[in-house]
């Protein structure tokens, strides 16, 4: 039975209803995926078939693993075929493995384990190739009530996908295409997920609740500003630097604009380096420079003030709005491609070498020498940063 033909069946003869006994057809079906040879899967790859323990699952999915990477759905990365709850669609998603995630994180199976998976998924899109990315955008909707932790979760956990819907399946030559490029895709995030393995992930009251990955409308107005030749500093208005007061559960607290203050010095930095800072009419972007013989060129700069040890939400918050900066305010627009700039407060270790892996230069204030910027190897090419010899 080709790919196509399987995906139909399970469409048409699963019962989310009663136990999941070996006797039933669609548990049969399910079950024996792991046998099959029929199926056109990418060398290094196994598929399984899953359709719940003890009880049926709401949502019937197939496992595609890459041995040479992951075999196990509960940590890691995979791939999944996800029916939606009414089987009238599937969709091949790049998944995140949210099980052992719940057993060790105490994030429990809601609001805080969907805020972690959100911002880590965004972490990992920056590595696929753009030319693939941008046709793998779909979301993963399986239609679930809330009580059903597990496929919630796996709306959450998907980094890329490409949705089927059943009553218009490609063809069998199509659909093997779409699988052989999603192991690729694999393999690019499998390299993302191998710095995450050696990382500490944040404590459940560390995540931020409210967080999605940043949304830009496209088409709103951006780079219109007006040109100022006579003063670098013209495009840009520098925010409140002091400290402010904001609500939080259990009264007031006194916060710094710590923020604003890193963006102030870094523009005046760069306006000294030859650039143009700009951060008025950008919209949500925190900063844009910008230099008067590269028309069209802008470098793109994310600002994030760095937690004490905890440098990787920085990092994952900073790669997660660059890169959809990038794609709402220049590729929506037939722009040219930004330089990305992560811009932050203190050092962040072996986390500047995974950000070069992204093409994403990195920068911050040195602590050797007050007044002077360090960063990875792009900022001395562009004249940021004094070489180091």
């Amino acid at each position: 039975m080709p790919l196509r033909d399987l995906l139909l069946r399970i469409a048409e003869i699963y019962d989310p209803s009663g136990s999941a006994s070996g006797d039933r057809a669609d548990v049969a079906l399910l079950n024996g995926i792991k046998e099959r040879r029929d199926l056109p899967l990418p060398e290094r790859c196994t598929a399984e078939g899953f359709g719940g323990m003890g009880n049926m699952a709401v949502v019937p999915w197939i496992g595609v693993f890459d041995k040479g990477i992951n075999t196990n759905p509960q940590q890691g990365v995979y791939l999944a075929y996800l029916f939606d709850r009414e089987r009238t669609s599937v969709t091949l998603s790049l998944q995140q493995g949210v099980t052992t995630i719940v057993e060790s994180a105490g994030y429990g199976k809601g609001a805080r384990l969907h805020a972690f998976l959100t911002a880590r998924g965004a972490s990992y899109r920056p590595a696929l190739p753009p030319e693939m990315a941008r046709t793998w955008q779909d979301v993963v909707h399986l239609d679930v009530p809330t009580r059903h932790w597990r496929p919630r979760a796996y709306e959450k956990a998907n980094i890329a996908a490409k949705r089927y819907e059943l009553a218009d399946l490609p063809s069998e030559e199509q659909l093997a295409e779409d699988l052989r490029e999603a192991v690729q895709l694999l393999n690019y995030a499998a390299v993302v997920d191998r710095y995450f393995a050696d990382f500490e992930m944040p404590a459940a009251g560390d995540l931020d609740l409210s967080y999605q990955a940043p949304l830009v409308e496209p088409g709103s107005p951006g780079g219109s500003e007006s040109e100022d030749a006579g003063d670098p500093l013209s495009g840009f208005k520098e925010g409140n630097s002091g400290d402010y007061y904001t609500d939080v559960s259990g009264g007031r607290q006194r916060r710094g604009r710590l923020h604003e203050k890193l963006v102030k010095e870094f523009a005046e930095h760069a306006a000294a380096c030859g650039y143009r800072p700009v951060n008025l009419n950008v919209d949500k972007r925190d900063l844009v420079l910008r230099r008067q013989n590269l028309h069209g060129q802008d470098w793109l700069v994310e600002a994030k003030t760095v937690p004490e040890r905890k440098a990787y939400v920085a990092v994952r918050e900073a790669v997660a709005q660059l890169l959809e900066y990038r794609h709402f305010y220049y590729r929506e627009r037939d722009e040219q491609d930004p330089h990305l700039v992560a811009l932050f407060s203190a050092p962040i270790g072996h986390y500047a070498p995974y950000l070069e892996t992204l093409g994403i230069t990195a920068i911050w204030p040195s602590e050797r020498c007050p007044g002077a910027w360090e960063g990875t190897s792009l900022t001395e090419q562009w004249e940021l940063v004094q070489p180091t010899s």
